[in-house]
């Protein structure tokens, strides 16, 4: 093309004759090329093709088209070449380049002599005359079937694999490296509630995704900023916005894709919802729960150690009680065992083969009283992620156990009333009631009807609890069974440390009959634990000093947690923490060396102003 550019410029010719000899060195020079080439006048009709061309249209030698000889067609014949459904485009970029002057190109299928259409991309460039005057229109027509075929296929495979993923019931996303939103599949838009746009447009911040809960946002994206240093694959539980603006727990599974150079090209993620299995976890837990509290032996053990006839008349009443489904108030001081006699009650019903949910209402923080008995809606509030099931649905068909009950505020005690008339509680959150077949056993240590006459409890719910009242007598006035408690204390801490004794001193069984023990079997609990602890000799022995005898009229709760029982209650905490280097709960843990929960124990810690952690192995 030089050459002929050189000698327009010397001649500046305008062929009028496609004979000329400026035409034939273009055809020549044309014919030259090894691929598929054209001129066209300057108003655009199609004049020569070159022998690429010629032969690939299937023209006869004699054609026109082969020697350049101009027929005075319109400027547009040659589309009648091409593909029908390629002709209006190509008109139109043909009509635009001769009104412009300027290059143009445009994609289309041209018929060969055998009646087949290849594709083709075709570049038109003028070829003008030192004046500017277009000369001619140079046009190459490179053949691009088989790209295009593989760019249908691809598309067609790319559609494909879209419906796959459409179809695939998990939810889909492709991030770039630099988690970039990419695409998303038809699942997880219909779950969001967004088009793919959308969903492009709502971008992560560096706080956190705006579909992901709060709480999860950060944990999310530390696994996978920590992922993306060595680009390996996590997956981490989340709980994702759906439509509805409820939340979903879902298991997402992040993995990278490289290229051959190891390059990071692109973050696919597969999120699985698992909402189901974690409200099955949730009820597993509760369940595990209330096993745990079934088997605990929080203040000693499931068995009631006496032969006093005191101990005898209450586990009499306790056997004529049991047969029946009346609600059952147990009274009695702090530690005497009134969660005891409610096992024992359970176990000799009709219901002891469903469960014993056992809760100490002075333990749980007033704020959540009412979801922890009641359970609570999904929303109900800031953090009510899901469905909770409370104590009493945990207690279907068994027996609940309120510990403490004299503590309850007014607002539950009003709940409590309806429990026990309707048999009916209603979630936190919720409009509808849910009918329940629970046992109702109450206990307190408190006197429940001075908190009547001080208006501190309800009347009516006071008559429904004090259905059949059993009162648990106090270890000083069964002192008969102190020498058999004692035995059996004996041997069960010794076999957790590891001690054999060959006696009991005869004094300190004097003393500790002797003693007023106002924190009642708890407290005698604590003290032969503590004495097997830290004793070194063949016999059993107390320190004298642990036990402050004093007269002793009405004891109340409250006393039984100040002076004396302070001293040994701590004592007894600090041995086991130390025996237990510090740990609180699991099997070799200090509150199951105590007998008790774990949390009542760390709230015993808190109170006596105990540091466990120096009791840790250095």
């Amino acid at each position: 093309m030089p050459r002929i550019a050189a000698t327009v410029r010397s001649r500046a010719p305008h062929p009028s004759a496609p004979d000329s000899s400026f035409a034939k060195q273009l055809r020549d020079t044309l014919n030259a090329v090894p691929g598929y080439a054209w001129y066209s006048t300057s108003s655009g009709a199609l004049t020569f093709a070159n022998k690429w061309a010629a032969d690939y249209g299937g023209l006869p030698a004699d054609h026109p088209l082969r020697l350049g000889i101009e027929t005075g067609a319109s400027w547009d014949w040659h589309i009648a070449f091409l593909h029908p459904d390629d002709h209006d485009e190509t008109r139109n970029v043909w009509s635009k380049c001769l009104e412009t002057g300027c290059t143009s190109e445009v994609t289309f299928r041209v018929m060969s002599g055998k009646g087949e259409y290849r594709w083709f991309i075709s570049r038109a460039e003028p070829l003008r005359a030192p004046d500017g005057t277009i000369l001619f229109w140079i046009g190459i027509n490179l053949d691009i079937e088989e790209r295009v075929r593989a760019e249908q296929a691809l598309r067609k495979s790319e559609a494909e694999l879209r419906q796959i993923l459409d179809l695939t019931p998990q939810f889909i996303a492709v991030c770039g490296p630099n988690r970039e939103r990419i695409y998303a599949n038809r699942v997880a838009l219909d779950y969001l509630g967004v088009t793919l746009s959308e969903w492009f447009d709502n971008r992560p911040s560096p706080d956190g995704h705006p579909e992901i809960h709060q709480d999860d946002a950060a944990r999310l994206l530390a696994s996978w900023e920590q992922a993306s240093v060595n680009d390996v694959p996590f997956e981490v539980e989340a709980r994702i916005r759906g439509r509805d603006g409820h939340y979903r727990w879902f298991l997402a599974r992040f993995s990278p894709v490289q290229d051959e150079k190891g390059h990071k090209l692109r973050w696919y993620c597969a999120c699985t919802d698992i909402e189901d299995r974690k409200r099955q976890e949730d009820r597993l837990l509760q369940e595990n729960a209330a096993l745990r509290a079934e088997i605990s032996q929080s203040s000693m053990t499931d068995e009631i150690i006496g032969s006093s006839e005191s101990l005898r008349k209450v586990l009499a009443e306790v056997a004529k009680v049991a047969r029946t489904d009346s609600t059952v108030l147990i009274l009695g001081e702090t530690g005497s065992g009134k969660e005891l006699i409610a096992r024992a009650v359970h176990r000799r019903s009709g219901r002891a083969a469903c469960p014993f949910v056992g809760v100490n209402c002075a333990a749980i923080p007033t704020s959540l009283i009412a979801s922890e008995l009641f359970g609570h809606e999904k929303g109900a509030f800031t953090g009510a992620t899901q469905r909770r099931l409370g104590r009493f649905e945990a207690a279907n068909g068994g027996t609940i156990f309120l510990d403490e009950v004299g503590d309850l505020p007014a607002d539950i005690q009003i709940a409590l009333l309806r429990v026990l008339q309707e048999r009916e509680i209603e979630r936190v959150g919720g409009d509808k009631p849910v009918h329940i077949d629970v046992r109702v056993l109450a206990a307190t240590h408190r006197d429940l009807e001075k908190l009547v006459n001080e208006g501190n409890f309800r009347q009516d719910l006071y008559y429904r609890l004090n259905v059949v009242p059993v009162t648990v007598p106090p270890l000083r006035e069964r002192s008969a069974d102190i020498p058999m408690l004692v035995e059996y204390f004996i041997a069960r801490f010794s076999k957790r440390v590891g001690k054999r004794f060959n006696a009991i001193d005869r004094q300190t069984m004097e003393l500790l009959r002797a003693y007023s023990w106002p924190g009642n079997v708890r407290e005698l609990q604590n003290v032969i634990e503590r004495a097997v602890t830290l004793s070194e000799s063949e016999d059993f022995r107390v320190d004298a000093a642990w036990l402050t005898r004093r007269p002793r009229a009405l004891f109340d709760g409250k006393a039984a947690l100040e002076g004396e029982l302070l001293t040994h209650e701590k004592s007894a905490i600090e041995s086991a923490l130390g025996h237990c280097q510090g740990r609180v709960s699991g099997p070799g843990g200090a509150a199951s060396r105590l007998g008790m929960r774990a949390s009542t124990l760390e709230s015993r810690i808190r109170r006596f102003g105990i540091d466990k952690y120096k009791f840790k192995s250095k």
